[in-house]
């Protein structure tokens, strides 16, 4: 896919508060691209920057090889949708997706049909005569998307769209945005805190904190591979251990001292150096928990503990291991593959297990790394990890 949205070194200041902080990314053409991050990150100034409701203190955005930095919002080829849908309440569904064709002053015979066009695709034919307070707000959602969309924006702007959707629609909606999205193939830009909507949406993502891109991949990577602690925190549950880089190990692999534990064997795909002070992070599922020693080959990483929480939530069991001063949360799926193993209880002594490729280890180097990674007292294993004694409610 060619570049077709582009931010250059874009800096934006309210007062004291630096929005965005000299920001550089590219979205390709027809791509699905998202920006997420905790609410005060920058990633809805980036969006109004890029509709013209604001103006950048430095930098250019280009759209399609235009600089558009100074354009004014109407002569912009993009069409924002906000999470209160802003639709016209005396006017029927028909009239507000054919509003910005009768602004255009197109004529009645091409509005018909494309207002037609967009009724068929957000599946609202026979609803096209009801005012918005007759709709659910999925339906209210579609309109706002379908009269965007009518005249042919390069880009398509949605901000936290669905925020005000109860969870049931929400999920419904995030499966018709997709199928909307590859039906009319333009490049959207998605504004969420939601890391669900934009895993499960996203071609790509920008992670952003304290107005910087901390990272920017395809969901998978995001996941599997975070380049810091920020990104292992805010994309899914992992685990965190202190620890310091004691060597070299086989190939690209290195041991870690972590206090209490064995040697950790690490895939050390950051190249950190002998001596440094890293953060180890697992994620829940990537730990096996048993109450027999596993026989693991040399990668294996086992270490012995205590169960201390065991919590149902049907698909898979979420158990809290104490190990040393971590508490640790692993994930064990159900399977008939474990069927024949012995049953897991609170306070029993078990052992917990990882591949030396399912860690990674990730040094911080940022203040927002520093003020993240101020473990709790008493070494809290991971962030998500509930108060010391209290039992996690499904």
């Amino acid at each position: 896919m060619a570049e077709f949205l582009r931010f250059e070194e874009i800096t934006k200041t309210f007062g004291d508060l630096r929005a965005v902080d000299n920001v550089s990314l590219s979205v390709n053409k027809g791509e699905f691209f998202s920006l997420l991050g905790p609410s005060g990150c920058g990633k809805t100034t980036l969006l109004r920057l890029t509709a013209g409701f604001e103006q950048p203190d430095s930098g250019r955005i280009y759209l399609n090889g235009q600089d558009i930095t100074n354009l004014p919002p109407h002569k912009r080829k993009v069409n924002t949708i906000f999470q209160n849908y802003a639709l016209f309440p005396h006017l029927s569904v028909w009239e507000n997706i054919a509003f910005g064709l009768r602004v255009a002053k197109r004529p009645m015979r091409e509005i018909k049909d494309e207002v037609a066009r967009m009724l068929s695709l957000i599946q609202m034919t026979e609803q096209a005569q009801k005012k918005p307070a007759q709709l659910s707000g999925g339906q209210k959602q579609r309109v706002a998307i379908a009269r965007a969309l009518i005249n042919k924006p390069q880009v398509l702007l949605l901000d936290e769209p669905l925020a005000a959707l109860d969870l049931k629609l929400r999920q419904r909606m995030l499966i018709e945005l997709d199928l909307i999205h590859d039906e009319v193939g333009i490049t959207f830009l998605y504004v969420t805190h939601d890391q669900g909507e934009a895993m499960s949406l996203s071609d790509r993502i920008a992670v952003m904190h304290l107005g910087k891109i901390e990272q920017i991949g395809a969901p998978a990577q995001l996941y599997e591979a975070p380049r810091n602690s920020f990104v292992a925190a805010f994309i899914g549950d992992t685990n965190f251990f202190e620890g310091r880089v004691a060597g070299k190990a086989s190939g690209d692999y290195s041991k870690l001292n972590i206090e209490g534990f064995p040697d950790v064997l690490c895939f050390n795909d950051k190249q950190i150096n002998e001596g440094e002070l890293v953060y180890l992070s697992v994620r829940p599922e990537k730990f096996r928990v048993s109450r027999d020693k596993p026989e693991g080959n040399g990668l294996h990483n086992v270490v012995p503990g205590r169960v201390e929480d065991v919590v149902y939530l049907g698909t898979h069991t979420k158990y809290w291991v104490r190990v040393q001063d971590y508490r640790i949360s692993v994930y064990q799926q159900h399977s008939r593959f474990l069927l024949d193993e012995k049953t897991i209880r609170w306070n029993d002594d078990v052992w917990v297990s990882w591949h030396a490729d399912d860690g990674f280890m990730l040094e911080y180097y940022s203040e927002s790394d520093e003020k993240l990674m101020e473990l709790p007292p008493e070494g809290v294993g991971s962030l998500s990890a509930p108060p010391e004694g209290r039992t996690e409610e499904a």
